[in-house]
């Protein structure tokens, strides 16, 4: 398993950057045999929330790391 942490600084957002990333590594996810693809966004980052419902995403499950407040979301998309 290999995790790729890509993200958009804010006052680079709604450039295609983000977009760029995404499809970008998501063929390569592909090309590797990718079985599965998930992310993992703060349930506050409503940006990224959306950033990923736009491009099928949905909510698998909400936690938080131990001992810490933040809320994370897991989502998966629908296809790979």
């Amino acid at each position: 398993m290999a995790t790729v942490t890509a993200r958009v600084l804010p006052p680079y957002r709604r450039r295609g950057h983000g977009t760029a990333l995404y499809e970008n590594g998501l063929a390569h996810a592909r090309v590797l045999g990718a079985r599965a693809v998930e992310t993992c966004v703060l349930a506050v980052d409503e940006d990224g929330l959306r950033f990923a419902a736009a491009r099928g995403f949905v909510e698998t499950e909400r936690h938080a790391l131990d001992g810490e407040g933040d809320v994370w979301v897991d989502l998966r998309p629908a296809a790979l």
